[in-house]
């Protein structure tokens, strides 16, 4: 695979990242196809290990979905701004804290918008607990799948 067809797939890849945050983009499966589209025009078998991986991940993904309430943020009150804060977050946190530190960026990037939005602590706490009980611990299951089905492709083409 050449280098135009690698910086192709992972912009499909960072595509579905950030479609994950925005509503009616389908960011996971912009996700996996990009790594669908790596692992077909890549002939080694750690290609292939990658996409089932994802494969599974993202499907496990969309079944705790299924068990979480359902998206309605913006009936909640929450803004593009407070999107673009919770993404932000858990990527430095997914960055920072490999892996795990996705969580509580997702969250620390909620409260900074809101802090910023209301001035207050408390308001702010209050205004996170309403952002994630209307549909915020959804799209945090679905960007940390995509989060770790990112790292492992990414992980896979500079490994070789």
């Amino acid at each position: 695979m050449g280098v135009v067809e690698l910086l192709l797939a992972g912009l499909v890849i960072l595509l579905g990242l950030c479609g994950v945050l925005l509503p009616g983009v389908p960011g996971s499966w912009l996700v996996w196809a990009g790594v669908l589209w790596w692992a077909l025009t890549d002939p080694r078998p750690v290609a292939w290990s990658v996409l089932v991986g994802a494969t599974v991940v993202l499907l496990l993904s969309q079944a705790v979905r299924w068990a979480l309430p359902p998206r309605r943020l913006r009936a909640s009150g929450a803004t593009r701004r407070l999107a673009v804060f919770a993404g932000a977050g858990a990527f430095l946190g997914f960055v920072l804290i490999p892996v795990v530190g996705a969580i509580p960026g997702f969250m620390g990037g909620i409260y900074l918008a809101e802090r910023l939005r209301l001035g207050r602590h408390g308001e702010a706490v209050a205004s996170l607990r309403t952002a994630m009980r209307s549909g915020g611990s959804s799209v945090l299951a679905e960007l940390f799948a995509c989060l770790l089905v990112a790292a492992a492709w990414l992980g896979a083409v500079i490994a070789g």
